[in-house]
Formats: structure tokens, sequence, C-alpha cells
């Protein structure tokens, strides 16, 4: 199940929403699986390893840590127009028993950055934004993306949401690199938020999910 605000609300106040509505929908806090943030601008490196700590933190008193690692995929991008004043979630993913067969998943935000690395001089293609260099960062995603989904034993064909974020135009690109790769799943096509990834330095950055049901809040 995903669900999204109609309009992003800031962070504390977004994190007690999921808790109403989970127990409304009478789902413990360990159901939640997924986090859309919005930010007012990317941060630095270290400016985004310090937001982290304050955002885990309620995570670890939600008891939803499974032996000290992170189980919620997130992504946090900044909008380039109609930015929040502060951090805010704008939606969340959860849990709910179901009879259907397929496998459903949230995948979380990734940009042109290896697994792993916070190191800044591994971006792809740092400091460049020619629509070459664009479209090199775009083909880096797009394999992290598919390494992920792979890791989770699904497939692109059963994508139902995917999401880019990025300031640079994604026309030159998008049916070679993005659509054509995706399979069955490019029948939904590629959601585009004219968003920067969180992280100054970072140009692109993508998420998707395949789930069966989408509120809006």
């Amino acid at each position: 199940m995903h669900a999204r605000f109609l309009h992003a609300v800031p962070l504390a106040q977004g994190f007690e929403r999921v808790r109403a509505h989970l127990g409304a929908v009478k789902r413990p806090l360990q159901s939640l699986c997924g986090m859309e943030l919005r930010s007012p601008k990317p941060f630095t490196f270290q400016g985004f390893a310090d937001f982290n700590a304050t955002y885990v933190k309620v995570l670890k008193e939600w008891d939803i840590f499974l032996d000290g690692v992170n189980p919620v995929a997130r992504t946090n991008v900044a909008p380039e127009v109609g930015a929040p004043a502060v951090p805010s979630l704008y939606g969340f993913s959860y849990t709910i028993p179901s009879s259907l067969s397929r496998k459903t998943f949230v995948v979380a935000g990734g940009g042109e950055l290896p697994e792993g690395s916070l190191d800044p001089h591994d971006v792809v293609r740092r400091g460049e934004t020619s629509p070459d260099a664009i479209a090199e960062k775009a083909r880096f995603v797009m394999g992290l993306m598919t390494g992920r989904i792979k890791e989770l034993g699904v497939s692109w064909d059963e994508a139902t949401v995917t999401e880019i974020y990025t300031v640079y135009s994604i026309t030159p690109f998008l049916a070679d690199t993005i659509l054509k790769p995706m399979g069955k799943g490019n029948i939904h096509g590629a959601l585009w938020h004219f968003s920067r990834p969180p992280i100054v330095s970072i140009e692109f950055e993508m998420d998707l999910r395949g789930v069966a049901r989408e509120l809006v809040l």
C-alpha cells in the first residue's frame, strides 16, 4: 500500500500522521516500509548525514530497525519549484495482508553514486551537467535500480510507478535509456519530478515501486 498526502507536511507532523493512519487501519508501526520526503534544498554530504541521524532516531523509537539495519526505503528530494520551508513528508508505504499472488515492493531513491558510498568523489561525472553527462548519469542510475529489483526477486514488469528526479531534460534519452529497459512496466510511463536529489553535486535520481493500491490522504 502506498499513500501520499495532498500537500506535504512538516516531518514531525508527518510522522504523527503516519502513526495515526497505521493505527486507524490496524497496522503496526513496523509495517512502515517506505518514506518519501521533500526538503527545502539539497544538503551537503555532511548535512545529509546529520539530517539522517534525526530521521533515523524516530524509526529506532518505533522499533523498526531489524538487526541494526533500517529496512525502510526512502526518497528525499528538493523540489526546484514550490519547495517546502522545512523537511516534510510527502508520502509513505506500508504492508497490509493480501491474497495477491504477485509480489509487491518499494525501492529506495538512488542517484549517480555507487551503492554504499557517501564519498563525493564517487559521483558519476561529478560537476558535469551537459546533456551527455546527464545521459550517462541516467544510465548508471537505471543500472542501480535494476540491480535493486533483482535483489528483491522482482522485475521491471511488476513496477507500477517509476519516478525520476532531476532539473535537466530527460527527453533525449527517455525512450532508449529508461522506457525500453522497463519492459512491460513502461505501460505506466515514468513520472518526472522537477526536483533535485538530496545531496549537492548529485543531479539525477530515481525510485520505483510495484504496489496494489495507491491512496491520497
